[in-house]
């Protein structure tokens, strides 16, 4: 594919890509970024353009990888994850991740943090439970173990039965006890966390008062 570049010309649906055309016949496509460091009259041998497709395939893998968390924090296992079904190199794949990571996009460690404030704010969860959506995200045990070791997981339950029990509070207490306990479970708590809190929860429930977390 060796040849002298005949043209630049900008891509007209992606204003962000050049079609680079040897001996006036198009040749391939490099981001701009790259594309900028060519000129018309240059002579380009194999290994050259070998090494414009390699940084051209980064700088794509690394655009996707930007696109795919622009709609939330996201693990580097989940991010490769979802490269090499795009058909990525593992080598490639390896470069993107690590100028990203370079960047401080791209770490586990605030992912993991990300992960479990978000939980506790929106859907409380035991510790046991946000192990193992960590450990599924690909963040590794080291992370994990640091990064749960600053949460409380009694507050967490706290929250978790002011939710629960709002959508349950039409049951009569036998069930309303019942499903409370079943839920808070398969929210990860175990039940010597759940258990404190059972005897206030019955008698708020019976009487008809909201549970309210106490004042600190």
């Amino acid at each position: 594919m060796a040849g002298t570049v005949t043209a630049l010309k900008l891509q007209k649906r992606n204003r962000q890509r050049v079609n680079v055309y040897l001996d006036d016949r198009f040749a391939f496509g490099l981001a701009a970024i790259e594309a900028a460091r060519l000129r018309v009259g240059q002579v380009l041998s194999d290994e050259e353009i070998a090494r414009l497709k390699e940084r051209d395939s980064v700088e794509r893998a690394a655009e996707r990888a930007l696109d795919l968390l622009s709609y939330r924090p996201r693990s580097r296992a989940e991010v490769r994850r979802r490269l090499l079904r795009k058909g990525y190199e593992q080598g490639t794949i390896d470069e993107a991740l690590a100028r990203l990571g370079r960047a401080g996009l791209l770490d586990d460690r605030a992912f993991a943090r990300y992960w479990i404030d978000n939980r506790f704010q929106f859907n409380p969860r035991g510790v046991a439970l946000l192990r193992q959506e960590l450990w599924q995200k690909g963040v590794g045990e080291t992370v994990i173990e640091e990064t749960l070791a600053e949460y409380d997981e009694e507050e967490a339950a706290v929250r978790a039965v002011e939710m629960v029990a709002r959508r349950l509070h039409e049951l009569d207490p036998v069930a309303f006890r019942r499903k409370l306990i079943d839920r808070l479970r398969r929210r990860g708590f175990p039940y010597a966390v759940i258990e404190p809190l059972l005897a206030r929860v019955m008698d708020e429930h019976t009487t008809g008062e909201a549970f309210e977390e106490d004042e600190r």
